[in-house]
């Protein structure tokens, strides 16, 4: 979901990516019908695996309450799913607070995560609601080894203003130009770097890793970030936004899907969502196993 400031704007549009060929609506097994609770429900997700993962806990945890759900996985973009939940093709996704924010409004300027989310509730389309927000954020983030972090003194994104002079910057190509990306970082923090590399994935954590930068702009939840040891520097001032993940779904299910999903989101953090997706990015475990599993853990499934 930069980035999910790559979420947003281009940031949003990390969203963006679409899936395969054909319809991305297009099911080969009938929808279901009926079901306790007032019909069934599908879950839709983003062509991104944390997006996917959500959904399926999502799913799960409305099957635990007698609500027949299934999902609709890797729909595409932000334009194309949230068309497909006017629809009614899917009736809930997750979401991220800003980076809906930004798709609405392009001059969104909310960073704290209780207004972000409650200017969004007026920007949202009559027929979407969202339920409660999660603490869990999938949001931009700079982040450097430990080794530089203890040697530089850096703890927060200020601290970066004194070193980052000698210092080399890895992110996606489009950060180099986005408002939250080089350019905020210079008028929010007066930071500059001395050179910059484009770069992404697995190339960008390996980069960082091997010293072929000093600092990489890698998501909050990116399974990377624990697995090396590396440092997210703190955006004291939001740079980056919030980016709370939230269930979007249809205004006429809200009352179905509130007593699950509000419970899903009570449960969730950044970093328990790093570590699930630890489990299927890395160790490429299916995503409804994962689900499966986080769901009885906090007896929700």
């Amino acid at each position: 979901m930069t980035s999910v400031l790559a979420l947003t704007t281009a940031a949003i549009l990390g969203l963006s990516a679409c899936g395969g060929g054909g319809d991305p609506l297009a099911s080969d097994t009938p929808a279901p019908s009926g079901s306790a609770g007032g019909g069934a429900v599908v879950i839709g997700s983003a062509d991104f695996p944390e997006s996917e993962l959500l959904a399926e806990i999502y799913a799960g945890a409305l099957k635990a309450k007698g609500v027949d759900a299934s999902t609709k996985p890797r729909i595409g973009s932000r334009e194309i799913y949230l068309k497909a939940l006017e629809d009614g093709s899917i009736q809930a996704i997750p979401e991220y607070t800003g980076a809906l924010g930004f798709f609405y409004d392009k001059n969104f300027k909310e960073t704290d995560p209780d207004k972000v989310y409650a200017a969004v509730e007026g920007l949202l389309p009559a027929g979407f609601a969202m339920l409660e927000k999660s603490a869990a954020e999938d949001n931009d983030s700079i982040v450097v080894t430990k080794e530089t972090a203890d040697s530089k003194s850096l703890k927060t994104l200020d601290d970066l203003k004194a070193a980052a002079g000698d210092m080399s910057l890895g992110a996606p190509p489009e950060f180099q130009k986005r408002p939250q990306g080089i350019p905020g970082l210079k008028s929010t923090y007066g930071v500059t770097f001395a050179s910059f590399r484009p770069l992404t994935g697995q190339g960008l954590v390996q980069a960082l890793k091997n010293g072929q930068v000093d600092a990489a702009n890698i998501f909050t939840t990116d399974p990377s970030i624990a697995e090396n040891g590396f440092v997210s520097l703190e955006d004291t001032k939001k740079l980056f936004g919030s980016q709370n993940i939230v269930p979007l779904v249809s205004k006429d299910k809200s009352e179905q899907l509130a007593p699950a999903l509000n419970a899903v989101s009570k449960a969730l953090t950044t970093e328990v969502i790093s570590g699930l997706l630890k489990q299927t990015v890395t160790d490429k475990k299916d995503a409804k196993d994962v689900a499966a599993e986080f769901l009885k853990s906090n007896n929700l499934g």
